[in-house]
């Protein structure tokens, strides 16, 4: 393979580096606002969980569940937002190879924070409307729903175990 060959296949597109980085900004950008709107839902919904008149009668161990569930969906917010501050910050500084790298361990980490926010979430509603046995087998199954959904489906892609092929 000679080193043109080796360069088409990292950028099939022809782009360069700074059309590649723009490209990667817009769809990180696109992505980032799918979740942030699940994220804000689901802080809106929390917060004014304790001012309902049942939260009072919440057992102390699903008060501390309740108040991970907000710390985790939180910080998912401040995560998935920090890229546009770094963005803004860092704007005309020539640094959008930082700002995308950045945004996207920020846009992992603030998925993954999400994916608990909404694991806890379940976890207390079931809890409350049944028990305490149903509101963990519901958590259990969220976790698998995440993991499967969220984590190995597309690491098992990544990884070249699935190959996608488009068939016009």
């Amino acid at each position: 393979m000679t080193a043109q060959d080796h360069t088409s296949d990292r950028n099939p597109r022809g782009e360069t580096e700074s059309q590649q980085l723009d490209r990667n900004w817009e769809s990180l950008i696109q992505e980032l606002r799918v979740v942030q709107t699940g994220v804000q839902f689901l802080i809106g919904a929390l917060l004014i969980l304790p001012f309902q008149t049942g939260f009072a009668t919440l057992s102390h161990p699903l008060r501390l569940l309740y108040l991970a569930t907000v710390a985790a969906a939180v910080t998912a917010m401040i995560s998935l937002v920090a890229p546009v501050s770094w963005h803004r910050i860092l704007f005309r500084r020539h640094r959008m190879g930082n700002v995308v790298e950045a945004a996207h361990r920020c846009a992992m980490a603030g998925i993954a924070l999400f994916g608990v926010s909404l694991i806890g979430a379940v976890v207390l509603v079931v809890d409350v409307v049944e028990d305490t046995t149903e509101g963990a087998i519901a958590g259990v199954v969220v976790v698998v729903l995440f993991a499967a959904a969220w984590v190995v489906a597309p690491w098992r892609w990544r990884k070249g175990s699935i190959e996608y092929q488009f068939r016009p």
